[in-house]
C-alpha cells in the first residue's frame, strides 16, 4: 500500500460515493473509497498492536465486508453515521484478529492449555477491546476532519497569518517567542489567532457536516 492519501487530504464521507458504492463494477468508486479510508484503517489497527502487514491484512477483510454490507447500509444521519458503521466493521475485524492471536498463543507447542477453557474465555469476549478501539477511531477520525480543516484555512488565508496561527495555536509557542522569530507586534499576533481560530471553527463545523 502506498500512502497516497496523507492526513492532511483526508476526504470526508459523501452520499454520493455511498450510493455509487453499491455497484460492486464501479472501480472508480471503490477505488476513491480504499484511497480516503485505508490510512485511516491502517493506523488503527496499528495502535491496536500490529505489525504492518497485520494492519494491512485488517485494511483488506475491512474493506472486503464493507463491499458485503454496503447494499444494507441506508443513508441516514440521525439513526446512524457512515463513521460508526465503517468503525464498527473495523472494530469487528480486529476482533478478529485478537481472537486469532489468543488461539495461536494457546496452540504454541510446548505450552500447557485447557483448550475449553480458552474457548469460553473467548465465549466470554464476543467484541475484545471495544470500548478502547472505539475511543481510537474517534480520535484518529476527528484527527483526519481537523487536518483537512486546517488545509482548507490555510488555503483562505495570507501564509504569514497562518504561520502565526500555527505556531502559536499548534506548536504552542508562547506569543512573545512568535513575535520575535516573524518580527511581528504582539497586536497582530493576538488578532490573527483569534481570527484565524474562528475561521477554523468553522471550518470544522463544515467538514463534520459533511461526514454525517
Amino acid at each position: 500500500m502506498s500512502d497516497e492519501n496523507p492526513t492532511g487530504e483526508f476526504l470526508p464521507t459523501r452520499k454520493s460515493l455511498l450510493s455509487r458504492l453499491k455497484n460492486w463494477d464501479d472501480n472508480d468508486s471503490w477505488r476513491d473509497f480504499f484511497d480516503t479510508y485505508w490510512r485511516l484503517i491502517y493506523d488503527v489497527a496499528r495502535k491496536s498492536g500490529f505489525n504492518d502487514a497485520e494492519a494491512q491484512d485488517i485494511v483488506q477483510e475491512t474493506v472486503i465486508s464493507v463491499a458485503g454490507q454496503i447494499a444494507e447500509f441506508r443513508y441516514d444521519a440521525t439513526k446512524g453515521r457512515f463513521k460508526n458503521w465503517l468503525g464498527l466493521i473495523t472494530r469487528c475485524r480486529i476482533a478478529d484478529h485478537l481472537r486469532k492471536k489468543y488461539r495461536d498463543a494457546a496452540r504454541a507447542p510446548g505450552e500447557r492449555s485447557d483448550w475449553q477453557s480458552h474457548q469460553d474465555t473467548l465465549a466470554a469476549l464476543p467484541d475484545p477491546k471495544a470500548a478502547e478501539l472505539d475511543a481510537l477511531w474517534e480520535t484518529e477520525w476527528h484527527k483526519r476532519l481537523l487536518a483537512l480543516a486546517m488545509e482548507r484555512v490555510k488555503r483562505k488565508v495570507r501564509a504569514e497569518h497562518f504561520q502565526i496561527f500555527e505556531l502559536c495555536a499548534v506548536q504552542e509557542w508562547p506569543v512573545s517567542k512568535v513575535s520575535k522569530a516573524l518580527g511581528v507586534s504582539l497586536a497582530l499576533i493576538y488578532v490573527t489567532r483569534h481570527r484565524v481560530g474562528a475561521l477554523l471553527k468553522k471550518e470544522l463545523r463544515r467538514v463534520e457536516t459533511e461526514t454525517e
